[in-house]
């Protein structure tokens, strides 16, 4: 009998905090703070765990719900700043070390569009650095920086590019920056993920790529994602899953004049400490699939979906301008953590 290898099956998602869910698991280390809304999530992996598809190293998450004003923008960056400094602290590279940002992705396809848009707003520094009688001002790394497109256009997998790269320029390490795929809704535009394992592009939606990491290309490498697309599986099993907590909601509220008096619409259900139905209630409501667990739910959409080719990948209708502000945001910070005198 011939081994299957079920690595295509996993959930689509590239975030390790959906990987490894509530679950405790044996060498993964898992600490939460909050900075005002702002949600952190430090998660330390001691050894490679294959089930996970995850390596060994450590994940930074951190959780938000708006960036689209610039208050809550500047909010995030500070945290985002703090936390990648912090990260290279912990990681020892000196403050003096030289950087290759590489920003993956398709800047004709905008939810893939984020690394390429970072890139473009990034401060380099290099070419300052070759030039004979210029002294750089302290507080100013030396920063190159790269846009490999994607192999559909060049024919050549982005980590032998940078292979290439890293031999010629001999960076101290490399930041890659990526859009990455989830497996909740709640998590699109909202997430952005810090870590030290590198990356294998393409993962989470199916088509990967070489992986990109200390091990392929030997030097540190620090990967900065930000999930933008998500699959219709998870659309349709996320849907049922809040139809439970509306109905849930309006079974505590019927008798709520106040809010007989709003519009429905206007009600976040989503925001209010809703009590789980009871299983009799769910299996009114959605029958049989009314006491399948979350996972379950996941796997029978993924059955329904895949086969006939309808499990699209699907990005919200405003992220012409969500994008935008979001390579604002990791730019600007990455802008303060490499050239401490930005601060």
């Amino acid at each position: 009998m011939s081994e299957i290898d079920l690595k295509k099956y996993r959930i689509r998602t590239d975030l390790i905090v959906e990987s490894i869910g509530s679950s405790n698991i044996e060498g993964i280390t898992k600490r939460e703070k909050e900075v005002d809304d702002i949600t952190i999530t430090d998660i330390t992996i001691d050894k490679d765990i294959e089930e996970l598809n995850k390596k060994k190293g450590r994940y930074i998450t951190i959780g938000f719900k708006d960036i689209t004003d610039t208050t809550n923008r500047k909010k995030v960056e500070e945290v985002v700043t703090s936390e990648l400094s912090s990260l290279l602290q912990f990681m020892k590279i000196d403050k003096d070390s030289s950087c290759l940002v590489i920003g993956l992705g398709n800047d004709k396809s905008t939810p893939d569009s984020l690394g390429p848009k970072v890139v473009n707003e990034l401060v380099v520094t290099r070419h300052l650095y070759l030039l004979d009688g210029v002294n750089v001002e302290k507080g100013y790394r030396n920063v190159s920086a790269f846009i490999p497109g994607v192999m559909g256009n060049t024919g050549i997998e982005a980590r032998d590019i940078i292979k290439g790269l890293v031999k010629e320029i001999e960076p101290g390490f490399v930041i890659v920056v990526d859009a990455l795929a989830s497996s909740s809704i709640e998590r699109v535009n909202r997430t952005i993920q810090i870590t030290n394992t590198g990356i294998n592009p393409g993962s989470g939606v199916g088509n990967t790529r070489m992986e990109i990491s200390d091990k392929t290309i030997h030097v540190p490498v620090i990967a900065i994602g930000i999930p933008t697309v998500v699959d219709a599986v998870t659309i349709v099993s996320d849907t049922l899953k809040y139809l439970l907590k509306k109905f849930s909601y309006s079974k505590e509220n019927i008798n709520n004049h106040a809010n007989k008096l709003k519009p429905v619409h206007s009600i976040n259900y989503l925001e209010k400490d809703v009590k789980e139905l009871p299983a009799e209630d769910k299996e009114k409501i959605l029958g049989f699939l009314g006491n399948l667990k979350e996972e379950e739910m996941h796997q029978l959409m993924d059955e329904v979906l895949s086969p006939i080719g309808y499990n699209m990948m699907v990005t919200p209708k405003e992220i012409d301008f969500v994008i935008d502000k979001l390579s604002l945001l990791l730019s600007t910070s990455m802008n303060r953590v490499l050239h401490p005198k930005m601060n």
